[in-house]
């Protein structure tokens, strides 16, 4: 895709402070963090969002959920973190390219939800 910030970012045409990266995923710090550590995960293939997920996008998907906990503990999350995917206007996603956000910190992060 063209216009999509995350596939300039995957082509090196925009930079960004990577903590990894390999021939499917790269990972990088979010530029507006949320928490002390808020990082993205970001599949190189240009897949819109979770509901566009086809059965061959599996071990993409068990890779991304494998790297999570690893990177997060390399950021300094030893004791928790959160893991954030937005599916959809709705779902709240902005970038239309599907990502893990992956927050953390030093304190117990906020309800999510909060009940009525």
């Amino acid at each position: 895709m063209e216009d999509c910030i995350f596939c300039k970012i995957v082509r090196g045409e925009i930079p960004a402070t990577k903590i990894y990266e390999d021939n499917d995923i790269i990972a990088f710090h979010d530029i507006h963090p949320a928490t002390p550590v808020h990082f993205l995960l970001v599949p190189k293939q240009h897949i819109v969002s979770l509901n566009e997920v086809e059965p061959d996008h599996h071990p993409l998907l068990g890779k991304m959920l494998w790297l999570a906990p690893r990177l997060a503990k390399e950021q300094g999350c030893t004791d928790g973190f959160r893991t954030i995917i937005n599916t959809g206007r709705v779902g709240g996603q902005e970038v239309f390219h599907l990502h893990i956000h992956v927050l953390g910190g030093k304190d117990r992060l906020p309800a999510m939800i909060h009940h009525s």
